[in-house]
């Protein structure tokens, strides 16, 4: 029996799609219900290989009119962005460590100011892991990137956090507590060198985790 088809591939069959119908920029794409039936996938695939597309700037969806292809053309980020990214599976491991970086630089920057690294944010966060209160991944990381105060590079990391498959989609759990523990220790002490060295663990356990998902998929 087959294996599903992951969500990439299915941003990359209806980018084909698009081409071999010459569907021009401004031009309404098929919809979902029409995408799952000829992909053969379910809607909720389709739904997040468009939100994808989407976060790229390569369609746009209009309230009430349908969902339209973009043009994209002078969006040079975009551009490099998707045209790497969308080509090759085999480019997921360089995903994960370009987002790295400006994940680490992001730390690296509230580390280094007093005012970023003692917001209520952190404590707040240790108060909730310490109750129970399991926030989801991406929440901890998002304000991480936000708070380092750089746009572009929170643009472009929710490119390729998107990309990498979203790791960060899930509820934190008991497993990676205690990393997640050492990271805001770190950054409330702006002990840059312990806060990017956590993060570094964190993200590899969390790789791996993401890992044995897709192999179990």
């Amino acid at each position: 029996m087959n294996q599903p088809k992951r969500y990439l591939d299915i941003v990359l069959d209806i980018r084909k799609m698009i081409s071999q119908e010459n569907i021009r920029p401004g031009d309404r794409i098929p919809s979902e219900r029409e995408l799952a039936e000829t992909l053969k996938v379910g809607r909720s695939t389709i739904r997040e290989a468009l939100r994808s597309l989407e976060l790229l700037g390569l369609i746009e969806t209009r309230r009430g009119e349908g969902t339209f292809l973009s043009d994209y053309r002078n969006h040079r980020l975009v551009e490099v962005l998707s045209t790497f990214i969308l080509q090759d599976n085999q480019s997921q491991k360089d995903v994960w460590e370009t987002r790295l970086i400006h994940e680490i630089s992001a730390i690296r920057t509230i580390c280094g100011d007093a005012n970023s690294s003692r917001l209520p944010v952190w404590t707040g966060f240790s108060k909730r892991i310490d109750e129970g209160d399991f926030f989801s991944r991406e929440d901890f990381v998002r304000e991480i990137m936000v708070l380092s105060g750089n746009r572009l590079s929170l643009k472009i990391w929710l490119l390729l956090a998107q990309y990498s498959g979203n790791p960060y989609k899930e509820r934190i759990i008991i497993e990676e507590t205690a990393m997640l523990e050492n990271i805001l220790a770190a950054i409330r002490q702006q002990d840059t060198e312990k806060a990017t060295e956590g993060l570094k663990t964190w993200i590899a356990w969390l790789q791996k985790e993401t890992g044995k998902d897709d192999d179990d998929s």
